[in-house]
């Protein structure tokens, strides 16, 4: 006989521990402890009026950050919806059954002011980096440097071709963002190159073609990873430019020093990294070892001798040819004294002309012209430093490890959806580039450290 569900009477009184019903593996319960929170209020406490009506608990809001933000729920009307339907949500974010979740307007009025006045993010992406140290998941003596492409928050319809087109910066808090960072290192002050279009909604998005897919505004996110286990030790943005993330990769090592007394005995990346001044700030500077491969555009297709094929003589300050000739920085005296370094930075080293023309290799070193000429940086020493280390066993350690922060980059944009920004300016990109790298880095927690064994009694 089929049997049917009697509808029964309610309750009056209920008996539910919220803690039970959320499983013992759940990827919020083992992230909870590492969560500390305790300073918040104290930390925005010169941010609230001592007068009024209670907020919304800054914490409370933080927690429902890092849920969205580990779970790759990018919409915050949604996350309001998750966390008052998902038991394991709200017991994340300590409301009980009966607690009222904020409306995601909250969040947006916060972000604006004092999440961002007070540096509150920031702080807590080096409570994660404080706790993974603590933990022993940093070792400090390896890092790896790299930067990726993220969408912009705009469409390539609504573009201007200058930054005359943009609308008033009294009107635009777009534009007063765009205008706030044009002179900076990281984003307008990369290059002197202007962009070729300008999105109206986020000027400040650079157009790029960078990848094999079709122009796009982006940002770019700059991950400093420790090697042991691909701990994310700062994070910057930029503008999508590779002198801009050298940029960073300085101030990144900079901070990570100054913050957790961190310094590496080495640092890799790939070759946007391996210009002749960053190398030599690694190396001359920072006392790093630049596994890095050098930026060098000295080699020949056409079977002429390359730069290799002659000998510096460090004594003589001279290059010396296949036959024995010398190539030197003047071949004669000058009455008025001529700088031997140009405004690029670079020495230039010319043959004889009367020996090139007696010399029966011309033909296979300068062909086309009347003498020889080599090109050398004058940070020179660094760059041979860095080739040296390309022959070693550590370099190719190194190498295979630097694949790690490509690793988190896919886990960025596949796991946690972060594919394209949702906020807008550099400020938002910063907020989004900061709590993306706290989610992965309590993620990487949960994952490495096994939660305890539960109490028998």
């Amino acid at each position: 006989m089929m049997g049917q569900r009697t509808v029964a009477q309610e309750a009056l009184f209920y008996s539910f521990n919220l803690d039970r019903h959320v499983s013992p593996d759940h990827l919020l319960r083992s992230i909870d402890r590492f969560v500390d929170l305790s300073g918040i209020r104290e930390h925005l406490r010169p941010f609230y009026s001592s007068t009024g009506r209670p907020s919304i608990d800054p914490e409370l809001m933080i927690r429902m950050l890092v849920i969205g933000y580990c779970m790759g729920i990018r919409s915050e009307r949604r996350l309001c919806e998750e966390v008052h339907v998902n038991l394991a949500h709200r017991w994340f974010c300590r409301l009980g059954l009966e607690g009222d979740v904020p409306d995601h307007s909250t969040f947006s009025k916060n972000r604006h002011g004092r999440f961002r006045d007070s540096g509150l993010l920031r702080q807590l992406f080096e409570m994660t980096v404080a706790r993974c140290i603590a933990e022993g998941l940093v070792g400090g003596e390896g890092f790896a440097v790299d930067g990726s492409l993220v969408r912009a928050d705009v469409s390539r319809q609504h573009a201007v071709e200058s930054a005359d087109a943009l609308p008033d910066a009294t009107s635009s808090h777009a534009v007063r963002e765009y205008l706030a960072v044009l002179d900076t290192a990281a984003f307008g002050g990369a290059t002197p190159v202007p962009p070729k279009q300008l999105a109206v909604a986020d000027p400040a998005a650079r157009w790029t073609a960078a990848s094999r897919e079709r122009a796009f505004f982006a940002y770019a996110t700059n991950y400093l990873i420790d090697l042991q286990h691909a701990v994310i030790v700062d994070v910057e943005p930029t503008t999508p430019i590779r002198q801009a993330e050298v940029t960073a990769q300085r101030r990144m090592i900079d901070r990570t020093h100054e913050r957790f007394g961190l310094w590496p005995e080495r640092l890799a990346g790939d070759t946007g990294y391996g210009d002749a001044k960053n190398l030599s700030w690694l190396v001359e500077e920072r006392g790093i070892e630049p596994h890095i491969p050098v930026f060098d555009k000295s080699a020949r297709s056409d079977g002429t001798f390359e730069r290799y094929d002659f000998t510096y003589d460090q004594e003589g300050d001279s290059y010396i040819g296949p036959t024995g000739k010398r190539l030197r920085q003047r071949q004669k005296v000058y009455r008025e004294d001529r700088p031997f370094v140009d405004e690029y930075g670079t020495r230039r080293y010319r043959a004889s002309k009367l020996d090139c023309e007696a010399c029966d290799l011309k033909p296979r070193c300068c062909p086309t012209q009347l003498a020889r000429k080599i090109v050398r940086s004058v940070h020179e020493g660094a760059r041979d430093l860095a080739r040296d280390i390309a022959a070693t066993d550590a370099y190719l350690i190194s190498r295979w490890q630097r694949k790690k922060v490509e690793m988190l980059f896919a886990h960025l944009k596949r796991i946690l959806r972060m594919d394209r920004l949702r906020l807008r300016g550099p400020n938002g990109a910063k907020d989004e580039f900061l709590l993306a790298a706290t989610a992965q880095n309590l993620r990487k927690m949960a994952k490495l450290i096994p939660m305890p064994a539960p109490d028998p009694a």
